[in-house]
């Protein structure tokens, strides 16, 4: 059964083009190593809420939206293969964290076992 990795996090506006530039080139590069599917997501209907919502989970700050994105893989297995051959690539591995357009700090993510999929 297929795997997924999940990913939020908040992504100044001003720097939205540039977030999104990044994750076209990962994107390729995930694909290129054997992701099945790879999607980024920019928040469109998303409200801050009582107790929990995506604005609070990463702190959204004045001037950011949230950012959520997945990648789909064949099992959990093929998700840590393609994912240490992702992270040894140069054209990733090579980029400072500091020059990223986004807060990795407040950014979180996590591996997921399908349990419903439903597609048309």
């Amino acid at each position: 059964m297929a795997y997924v990795d999940g990913y939020v996090l908040p992504v100044p506006v001003a720097k939205l083009a540039e977030y999104r530039r990044l994750a076209r080139k990962g994107g390729k590069i995930w694909m290129e190593h054997g992701a099945l599917e790879f999607h980024e997501c920019a928040a469109d209907d998303v409200k801050p809420g009582k107790h929990t919502s995506f604005p609070q989970a990463v702190k959204l700050k004045d001037g950011e939206t949230v950012v959520f994105s997945w990648i789909v893989f064949r099992s959990r297995k093929d998700r840590d293969r393609v994912n240490a051959k992702v992270m040894a690539d140069p054209r990733l591995a090579n980029m400072p964290m500091e020059a990223m357009p986004f807060d990795g700090k407040r950014m979180f993510w996590g591996g997921f076992k399908p349990m419903v999929s439903l597609v048309r």
